[in-house]
């Protein structure tokens, strides 16, 4: 079980109207408390001291490799201690991180790396997917030597960025089928912090986080950055995220006491959190649905709905999940919220649908390399007399209820939200069109089982599913990867002859065959389907190649624990090669006996008072 040295409070962001910058309050975490732990992660941990000496030797060699205050570098890590130690080292060499996920594929991290103009990349592999020429550092590039003698660098702790500078470029989904870096200032980062904790979500105790959303996805700096302020950080590695089981053991162990995740998440970890002591929750990433908040809420557990777009710094507005049902909440200090028409004229009615449009030192700079672009979604507010003040058009369409709650309602073009993941479906549809045999492509989204939302595409021309999903997944990230591919023999088209995406079918489910036998294994095999959305299994089948993923396994081992009343891990799924072996599995835990009952969820109160 961690514990702190001491009961002493984080350190505060002073109360003035630019809050001080994260590496400001880094070093003066690391002065108040240089024992107190920083980070845990499957690999080891860190006091704030060894934090410190650690960051500021790897910014010196990135120093040393030509970084200069301005440049942007690359950081391709798992998720280990060396993670949260290069971030902080790209800052203080004066640079912007831009993440590059060893998960994705390799020609989507040499695009980003590209597309960023990278000046190094901090990097495990010898070899990473980036553009030749650009200079690889591993994380333990610094000798112990250097690491030592890291406080004399006076470079190193003098550096303080401009709030203007920029902090990170994060790669999202793009209509047109290039990803988009979105470019956010140490100054939004700043206030993203001192803003939450203004409205409360950050307590003024010392907390432990845990780091639970991958790097390349925005979430993760609402997470990574709360180390700033003196709060222990726990880097959960892929393999615990995947299984609930052990993600929260890891949470036990550690105590956390906050909790960031997306509702998709929630529902298949809640589980294993009966009757333990759950953390504070921050929801985001997806609409809370209502089932969700009326568990939370009549629940007593303490729970924060975030709300925000990439573009906007992670989060602009946030609610507590209590009361009445789902709803934003209110902007954070700063953030000036305002409901549009299509004519930019304030939305004042009860029950009427505007846009969206978020304002305030928050906005990021835009979208790298991308002047056009930034400028069609960054524009001119003309509700301050500030010159030069912008707001940003979020495509989100919201109303104001009876009580003159800000309540979501959809969105004005074709972007989704999956598992926490932003995409745009024009991005999947360029990457299908640009595939020889396809002669025209489409994607939309279906429901397959409730609350399990995936993505479908449809072609026109000679490819066969099975060739189209193989190249998608050598070239996309798996989020981006459709669950389906139909092949039509034409595209439904509307009267202006634009694709009728409302009339393009659901992907045909046939009566799956007699391919395993009755009993248990049937059930696994209905379950497989079910969750999959595939009209047929067979035993020899794998389940990552039937275009599984993480949150599709969690919620097979789910729906078979209640099914069978069986202890099924996530890694029972994993382990096993095809439908045979993991059935095998099944069946051995059915002979094991049934699933203990567990109690009610409980609240987890504060560590430290």
């Amino acid at each position: 079980m961690t514990t702190f040295a001491e009961p002493a409070a984080t350190v505060p962001a002073p109360a003035s109207a630019a809050p001080a910058d994260l590496l400001a309050r880094l070093r003066a975490a690391v002065a108040a408390h240089p024992a107190r732990p920083a980070v845990h992660a499957a690999d080891g941990s860190l006091d704030f001291a060894a934090l410190d000496r650690r960051t500021a030797a790897l910014a010196a060699a990135l120093r040393a490799r030509g970084v200069r205050r301005g440049d942007r570098v690359g950081v391709h890590l798992a998720r280990t201690l060396d993670l949260p130690v290069a971030l902080l080292a790209v800052w203080r060499a004066g640079a912007a991180y831009v993440p590059l996920d060893p998960a994705y594929p390799a020609e989507r991290i040499s695009f980003m790396a590209a597309d960023a103009g990278l000046a190094a990349v901090v990097s495990a592999e010898v070899a990473p997917p980036v553009p030749a020429g650009v200079p690889v550092l591993r994380p333990d590039a610094a000798s112990e030597a250097a690491e030592a003698d890291a406080d004399a660098d006076a470079d190193a702790d003098d550096f303080v960025p401009d709030p203007l500078d920029s902090a990170y470029v994060i790669y999202t989904s793009g209509s047109t089928g290039r990803p988009k870096g979105v470019e956010v200032p140490h100054g939004a980062v700043a206030d993203l912090a001192a803003g939450l904790e203004q409205a409360g979500a950050y307590r003024s105790e010392p907390s432990v986080v845990a780091w639970n959303a991958s790097v390349s996805f925005d979430a993760s700096v609402q997470q990574w950055i709360r180390i700033c302020r003196g709060d222990t950080l726990v880097v959960v590695d892929d393999a615990r995220r995947a299984d609930p089981a052990r993600l929260a053991a890891l949470l036990a162990e550690h105590a956390v006491t906050d909790l960031d995740l997306t509702p998709s998440h929630w529902q298949l970890l809640r589980e294993q959190l009966t009757g333990a002591a759950v953390p504070r929750l921050f929801m985001g990433g997806e609409p809370v649905p209502e089932r969700t908040w009326r568990e939370l809420a009549d629940g007593g557990l303490d729970a924060f709905n975030l709300y925000g777009p990439t573009e906007c710094t992670v989060d602009a507005i946030t609610a507590r999940i209590t009361g009445p049902g789902p709803h934003l909440g209110e902007p954070l200090a700063g953030v000036r919220v305002h409901l549009l028409d299509e004519r930019l004229r304030p939305v004042t009615g009860a029950g009427e649908v505007g846009e969206l449009y978020l304002a305030g030192p928050g906005l990021a700079h835009g979208y790298a390399g991308q002047p056009g672009l930034t400028a069609g979604r960054f524009v001119a507010d003309p509700f301050t007399t500030a010159p030069g003040a912008r707001m940003y058009r979020t495509g989100d369409q919201a109303r104001r209820s009876a009580e003159g709650l800000l309540e979501y309602v959809g969105r004005v073009d074709r972007q989704v939200k999956l598992r926490g993941f932003r995409i745009e479906l024009g991005e999947v549809e360029h990457a299908l069109a640009a595939l020889d045999g396809v002669t025209a492509a489409a994607v939309t989204v279906y429901e397959p089982a409730p609350g399990d939302t995936r993505l479908a595409a449809y072609v026109t021309g000679t490819a066969t599913p099975a060739e189209l999903l193989a190249e998608l997944r050598r070239t996309l990230p798996a989020h981006l990867v459709p669950a389906t591919v139909t092949v039509l023999e034409a595209m439904p088209l509307t009267p202006n002859g634009k694709v009728d995406h409302r009339a393009l079918p659901v992907p045909a489910a046939e009566a799956a065959p007699e391919a395993v036998g009755g009993g248990v294994a049937e059930q696994v095999a209905e379950v497989w389907r079910t969750v999959l959305g595939v009209p047929e299994v067979l035993p020899a089948d794998d389940f990552l190649s039937l275009g599984g993923h993480s949150l599709a396994a969690l919620r097979v081992v789910h729906l078979l624990r209640r099914k069978l009343n069986v202890e099924l891990q996530l890694r029972h799924l994993l382990d096993a090669a095809d439908l045979a072996a993991f059935t095998e599995a099944v069946q051995r835990a059915a002979a094991a006996g049934p699933a203990a009952a567990r109690p009610a969820l409980t609240a987890r109160r504060p560590a430290v008072r």
